[in-house]
């Protein structure tokens, strides 16, 4: 089981990264609670395919850095699919 700070760790970086996407994103602005999950999913978007990529990734900015992308990714696909 996790221990409380990598819970809290999760959760900052995955709000970082939400709202950081949902700048990028234009119009896909989901409140704080919704940019930490999407955050937080674009954090495992990303721990699946940094691997693949060869890429390892060590530091906190780092984290916020691939979880930023993987939730950027999230959100093109839910604009995508909200498009249909």
């Amino acid at each position: 089981m996790p221990d409380f700070e990598a819970i809290i760790a999760w959760i900052v970086i995955g709000g970082i990264a939400g709202w950081l996407a949902g700048l990028i994103v234009e119009g896909y602005g989901f409140g704080l609670a919704g940019n930490i999950v999407v955050g937080v999913m674009g954090a495992a978007i990303a721990g699946l395919f940094t691997p693949l990529l060869g890429l390892q990734i060590d530091t906190k900015l780092g984290s916020i850095f691939a979880a930023t992308l993987g939730a950027v990714v999230l959100l093109l696909l839910v604009g995508a699919l909200r498009r249909r």
